[in-house]
């Protein structure tokens, strides 16, 4: 089965610096697959290439088979593309925003009603189709955006940042929306700046890191890298810091953070582990809020695969 995308050895140098560094990247067909990475790891830059907005100065390049570098045309009739910020017209309404870019794709005026009409279904947009675009919520008009990259029916649906700038309610919407597509065969390769965001609508992680592809998997085989459960206690008070660690180090080897009030131990042996660190932290008279066994999280996954964890992922 071709490859939705598959790059190999991509480089970019915007003048001394190489925003991508001999990326190899294949993004299978039936995914959404998310980039992660720290500001400037590569990751619009790989977006930007996919739409052939940039032109790789190395490597190749291709979107369904296609060589984007020869032939950008096809791949550009091949992708949707829905960047950080809503762009519809806020004087038209929702319907008019639709029908009018399926018009731009070259559709005649039936097969643009249709295909609008098809997408605002999809989308649960039909109660607000007629209203003026202006009177929509920031995530009703993300989602109107988002279903103006798929009236021209595209292979790939390329998302930057989808959800920037969005009250949890409108990103929870647009998470909605986006599992939906992804459910009915919509190819998806998007950038996130929020980890949570990957982990409930990602079937693979690619996590990107000075123009290089540092790790990928699914978002449990990236957690199960860097280790196994973890019990995590969150204690009553900062006194209860360091008799907890003590209690815990008899166990396993432990982390404190002070400003979250948390001792932190890997549990290699799950539920028994568990029980071992109730029983010490009880038999210390230790006050504690909670006690609870967990995966470790993508955010966890992240610090420890990228080379410098004061940046942030974008």
């Amino acid at each position: 089965m071709t490859p939705v995308v598959e790059a190999a050895g991509l480089v970019k140098r915007f003048g001394g610096v190489r925003a991508l560094d001999g990326l190899d990247l294949v993004a299978e067909p039936g995914q959404v697959v998310a980039l992660l990475g720290p500001n400037g790891a590569g990751k619009t830059t790989f977006v930007r290439a996919v739409a052939t907005l940039v032109r790789p100065d190395g490597g190749t390049l291709r979107v369904d088979g296609v060589d984007a570098a020869r032939e950008p045309g096809r791949v550009r009739r091949l992708i949707g593309l829905a960047g950080q910020y809503a762009a519809v017209e806020a004087a038209m309404t929702g319907r008019e925003n639709l029908e009018m870019i399926a018009r731009l794709f070259g559709q005649d005026r039936r097969t643009a009603r249709a295909s609008a009409a098809e997408v605002l279904d999809r989308l649960s947009l039909g109660e607000v189709a007629d209203r003026l675009v202006r009177t929509y919520s920031g995530g009703t008009r993300r989602r109107l955006d988002l279903g103006a990259s798929l009236v021209g029916a595209p292979r790939l649906l390329l998302l930057d940042e989808p959800t920037t700038g969005l009250d949890p309610r409108g990103r929870i919407e647009l998470w909605d929306a986006i599992g939906g597509l992804a459910a009915g065969g919509t190819n998806v390769l998007l950038t996130t700046q929020y980890l949570d965001e990957a982990d409930r609508l990602a079937d693979r992680v690619v996590i990107i890191d000075r123009g290089r592809v540092a790790a990928e998997g699914t978002p449990r085989e990236l957690k199960s890298r860097i280790g196994g459960d973890l019990v995590e206690v969150h204690v009553r008070d900062r006194a209860a810091l360091a008799p907890a660690a003590r209690a815990l180090e008899r166990i396993a080897p432990v982390h404190t953070d002070p400003s979250s009030l948390l001792v932190t131990m890997p549990a290699e042996d799950g539920p028994d582990d568990l029980l071992k660190a109730v029983r010490a932290l009880s038999d210390h008279h230790v006050a504690i809020e909670d006690v609870t066994l967990r995966r470790p999280t993508l955010d966890e996954v992240f610090l420890a695969l990228t080379t410098n964890p004061e940046r942030t992922p974008s």
